[in-house]
């Protein structure tokens, strides 16, 4: 250029003193090549095969006070210039047509304490826009979120209130009944996430498309600057994404006491061995990870089973393990007391029975350390270690040195351990085969030793030995449940001291979610023993008597 220029000033000089006529090099004011600001140089032909540089489409980026946080941070690796106001923009990033562009899950929840588990779109519209209240309580929102529902579910009504996002949870759980609309990355166990339409944003098979409180983002401009938007998207190595990503979630079932034997033995041998799963089977095997709390040892010297046995000393025949393969079974907790009735072979038989399937098994073990030794799982990056032990004893079942058996509570032992593998990245999920209970009460020794495992940093604690289910709570960070009850055992109906204990048919299955690292909800699945041997689903009259119960004894 510096070339051409002078080029050109000498072609100048040369024909101005051709003309006799003293002429002025340049115009006045113009600048010097030096000084001025320089544009590449583009010919309109050319024989070389170098690029042709082009001018960038400019873009001034404005993002609406309702976008989400979340979206506003991936945007920040973007090198784009933000618009000082709506008006002197050339591009956006808001709200467009269902099913196109970015999608944006919300959640409708309630304090974990609430009976109500689902609601249809048309009454969620009616107690939005107060036409009705079928929620029979207040809808708590953020001043983002409400801007956004208002343009999936239209105009808010009085029902409708607004609340800064950090006292959300506190407010909602205050007013209750009380339900609120959050977004899905806010979730955290507190919550009890409603379905909407049979759709939940925590199950393994949402569908965000068909869900009504997806709310979807996309690029909103001309043409030519939605290109160079995602031109400079793509230079930068940004992929604008969604706040919820099923590669990221996990969920795992937790489940209470199994023991084949007895009258459910019995009737695995009168109606097929996979009966007693006839009714959970399918949400026991869709879980990502399915535990089972299996207390009798597996033993080839097994007699046929007797439904009327008045002895404790069990074993399981090894053909039952047909229905744990058949529930999708990955975790064994084996803290129960009855592990070693049949002798210590029995247990390692059984060992070696769980080694030739790939499950993992905890709390027991060829040796004390094997048995107190935490058994680490990973899905979709969610990294878990299980732990657990067992209190009660009778002293002879508890692993020795170098003898196989159940893993003792060594506390001071456990506590560090837990902290050991939380600092490593692990959710820690510790269990217990504490003091059996006929009751839903806790008592304060119980909730002593299950705290202690919380403090540590376990984020899930969970009672295996209750044979009737019993209360829970937050504390410290974590769910503690202290009893789950039964799943497969033959508890139709008990006496403990002359009384007549009906609750041993109840019982809880618990579905803990888990999501890119965090626990964020856990659904309570509730379950009613038949035929000594089959639990069922509870009808929505049996469920919500016995929540109420259970939230009532847990200080709800």
């Amino acid at each position: 250029m510096r070339r051409l220029t002078y080029l050109f000033l000498l072609a100048v000089v040369i024909l101005s003193g051709c003309n006799g006529t003293p002429q002025p090099l340049l115009p006045q004011g113009t600048l010097y090549p030096s000084e001025a600001t320089l544009t590449p140089f583009q010919p309109l032909s050319t024989t070389t095969s170098e690029p042709i540089l082009t001018t960038l489409v400019p873009l001034r980026l404005w993002l609406p006070a309702y976008l989400p946080e979340g979206l506003r941070r991936q945007i920040a690796e973007i090198p784009v210039e933000m618009a000082n106001s709506e008006t002197n923009a050339n591009i956006t990033l808001a709200l467009g047509k269902p099913e196109e562009g970015i999608p944006w899950v919300y959640a409708l929840v309630a304090p974990f304490p609430t009976i109500r588990d689902d609601i249809s779109l048309q009454d969620l519209l009616r107690a939005w826009r107060d036409e009705a209240n079928p929620l029979e309580g207040p809808i708590y929102v953020s001043p983002s979120t409400l801007e956004i529902m208002q343009n999936i579910l239209g105009p808010a009504g009085q029902n409708v209130r607004v609340e800064d996002e950090a006292v959300l949870l506190e407010s909602t759980w205050a007013a209750r009944p009380a339900f609120a609309i959050i977004p899905f990355e806010t979730l955290e166990p507190r919550w009890k996430v409603i379905r909407v339409e049979e759709q939940s944003p925590i199950d393994k098979h949402f569908d965000p498309q068909a869900y009504p409180l997806t709310a979807w983002f996309t690029w909103q401009g001309e043409a030519s600057r939605i290109a160079e938007m995602e031109n400079r998207l793509k230079t930068a190595g940004v992929t604008l994404h969604s706040n919820r990503d099923a590669e990221k979630l996990t969920v795992l079932v937790m489940t209470g006491v199994t023991a084949l034997v007895r009258a459910t033995a019995a009737k695995m041998e009168e109606k097929g061995v996979t009966y007693p799963a006839r009714d959970v089977g399918d949400l026991l095997r869709d879980a990502d990870l399915t535990h089972i709390s299996n207390e009798v040892s597996f033993s080839p010297k097994c007699p046929p089973p007797n439904p009327n046995q008045t002895s404790l000393i069990f074993c399981s025949d090894p053909k039952y393990i047909e229905l744990l393969d058949y529930v999708g079974t990955d975790i064994l907790e084996l803290t129960g007391n009855h592990g070693v009735d049949w002798g210590r072979d029995a247990l390692l038989y059984s060992l070696d029975l769980y080694r030739q399937r790939g499950w993992a098994f905890f709390a027991a073990g060829e040796n004390e350390a094997q048995a107190k030794a935490a058994v680490t799982v990973e899905h979709n990056s969610n990294r878990f270690a299980f732990i657990g032990c067992n209190p009660a004893g009778p002293a002879f079942i508890w692993a020795t040195a170098d003898l196989p058996g159940v893993a003792n509570c060594d506390y001071p032992w456990m506590e560090a351990e837990i902290r050991r593998l939380k600092e490593a990245g692990y959710l820690v999920i510790a269990t217990f085969q504490y003091f059996e209970s006929y009751r839903p009460d806790v008592l304060p020794y119980e909730q002593q030793d299950f705290r202690r495992l919380a403090d540590a940093g376990a984020v899930i604690v969970s009672g295996s030995q209750a044979h009737h289910p019993m209360a829970m709570e937050f504390y410290n960070g974590s769910f503690i449940h202290y009893g789950l009850g039964n799943l497969f055992f033959d508890q139709m109906h008990v006496y403990v001291n002359d009384r007549l204990i009906e609750g041993t048919r109840k019982g809880f299955i618990d579905q803990h979610v888990f999501y890119n690292g965090h626990h964020i909800s856990t659904v309570l699945i509730t379950t009613m023993l038949e035929d000594y041997a089959r639990p069922r689903l509870m009808t929505p009259e049996e469920r919500a008597a016995f929540l109420s119960q259970m939230f009532s004894v847990s200080g709800w």
